[in-house]
């Protein structure tokens, strides 16, 4: 059964970026965004209700996550300039397949980011 997860480790602190705030939005084929649901990551950097998409509610399409960094490392106490750097990270992907498993880890710190599709 498909599903879409996510998990955020933060590599200055070298620890998952509990409480971290991220918005899940579909891209819908005429260009509008539709939020889905804002969320708070939990002790591991992840959701606590598990996948951010289950089975029944996951369609092929566009997707958008953003990942508000620039708060999350604020709220750790990091000196940030303003602007910051790294303020939310957007990562625009596809679900081609809505029975497939589909995860996007992040790698971040208040000057890098990275990802890729995990398993």
């Amino acid at each position: 059964m498909g599903h879409l997860s996510t998990h955020v480790l933060d590599t200055m602190h070298g620890c998952p970026a509990a409480g971290m705030q991220l918005t899940l939005q579909r891209i819908h084929p005429d260009g509008s965004v539709e939020t889905l649901q804002h969320i708070t990551l939990n002790t591991d950097g992840r959701n606590d209700g598990g996948a951010l998409l289950k089975a029944e509610s996951m369609l092929q399409g566009r997707y958008r996550l953003l990942f508000s960094v620039a708060a999350y490392f604020r709220q750790r106490g990091v000196t940030l300039p303003e602007p910051p750097f790294i303020d939310v990270v957007p990562i625009d992907f596809g679900i081609h397949d809505a029975q497939g498993h589909y995860h996007v880890p992040l790698l971040v710190s208040p000057w890098s980011y990275a990802t890729y599709r995990g398993s």
